[in-house]
């Protein structure tokens, strides 16, 4: 719940931000249902995180590592709604995308994305 909570909350501010961005003040955020249980299964991670942390990895490798996690549930789970025609996203338009599920310049949202769910899922 927390994860998915989270996930929601940080999309919905993403493109609340974005609508800032392009100067449209009603500034209105936008998510789907689909997104919930996305988001929520990075609960399922939160062992391996567990680990990682432990292990004394310094935090760029962690990030990495979860930025890496966090594009592959993204173009599993983009590519099986695509196929649905069910995906809430498609980011075809952008220059740096792989098959319309995928954004490669959000790469560093995704690096701090992994370490804030580190945070949430394994407190100090």
């Amino acid at each position: 719940m927390k994860c998915g909570i989270f996930g929601w909350t940080m999309e919905l501010l993403w493109s609340g931000f974005h609508a800032f961005r392009v100067r449209n003040m009603k500034l209105t955020g936008k998510s789907s249902l689909w997104m919930f249980p996305i988001y929520g299964s990075a609960s399922l991670l939160a062992p391996a995180m567990r680990r990682l942390k432990e292990s004394h990895k310094n935090v760029v490798e962690r990030g990495l590592i979860y930025m890496s996690c966090i594009y592959a549930m993204e173009f599993a789970s983009g590519t099986w709604l695509k196929r649905r025609g069910m995906c809430p996203w498609d980011y075809s338009r952008s220059p740096r995308h792989y098959k319309g599920v995928v954004r490669l310049d959000y790469a560093p949202a995704w690096f701090l994305v992994g370490l804030a769910f580190e945070r949430m899922l394994t407190p100090d």
